[in-house]
């Protein structure tokens, strides 16, 4: 099973130097999209390198945007909801199309065919549902036949994702936060949806936060920020952090390599 590692240490050319607490080790996983075969690869190499190295408190983060545009949206949310925890803390983070969906599914039916274009089809498909008669449906009937394909546990599951998790100096976060505000302050919009005025900014946020949600070629390491968005749907390349101290590692499992 073929994997890639970069690793590096968190002080760079006099930086700041960023560590995860004491005896704990986190594993952050960017956007799963529907790739289940790439999130299968990529938990059985974290769970490989924790064998290899046992540690007293592990974190297992997931990023957000689990669902849509890829393949096998319900494949992912079962084998998650289902994943056992071995001693992990496992941490489900909200994405932006993960909200979208809850938002069409619940009260905004009006916003269904946004959604389905940027991602809902391939989700709606992964749950058996004949999306060919979507368009000759009205929104709100469309979004009654969908949520009726979806079993109640997998909305609870999603509606129970946090929008945040720190780990010693690092933020956990979906897509960003708005720069000059504290953790506090933050709009829940932001942290799930925020492009260039967070990726635009250079300055220290007070941690180093750890995203998703903007898809890069390969992982950006920056001064304040890192994204591991990889685009795993299109890419086939999903991409992981490990976090250890005051060292990273990046993990990528390519489906071209297998």
């Amino acid at each position: 099973m073929f994997s890639r590692f970069k690793q590096s240490r968190t002080s760079r050319r006099g930086l700041k130097e960023w560590r995860g607490p004491p005896g704990a080790r986190a594993y952050a996983i960017g956007d799963v999209h529907g790739r289940l075969d790439l999130l299968e690869r990529m938990i059985a190499t974290i769970d490989r390198d924790r064998r290899d190295s046992p540690r007293a408190r592990d974190y297992l983060i997931l990023l957000g945007d689990l669902i849509d545009r890829g393949p096998d949206s319900r494949g992912v949310v079962e084998f998650l909801m289902n994943l056992p925890a071995d001693g992990m803390r496992i941490v489900f983070l909200m994405g932006n199309h993960e909200e979208m969906m809850l938002r069409v599914l619940g009260d905004e039916p009006e916003a269904l065919h946004q959604w389905l274009t940027y991602g809902g089809y391939e989700f709606a498909q992964s749950y058996g549902v004949e999306v060919g008669r979507l368009a000759v449906l009205s929104p709100v009937d469309a979004a009654e036949k969908i949520r009726g394909a979806i079993p109640r546990s997998h909305i609870a599951f999603i509606e129970g994702f946090a929008d945040s998790f720190t780990f010693g100096d690092y933020l956990f976060v979906h897509a960003g936060l708005r720069p000059g505000k504290s953790l506090a302050e933050q709009d829940t919009h932001d942290l799930r949806w925020i492009r260039e005025e967070f990726l635009d900014d250079t300055s220290d946020h007070g941690c180093m936060v750890v995203h998703g949600h903007t898809i890069s070629a390969e992982p950006e390491e920056l001064e304040n920020r890192i994204g591991i968005d990889t685009g795993a749907y299109q890419s086939g390349v999903l991409t992981a952090v490990r976090i250890e101290g005051d060292q990273r590692r990046m993990i990528m499992v390519d489906e071209r390599k297998p």
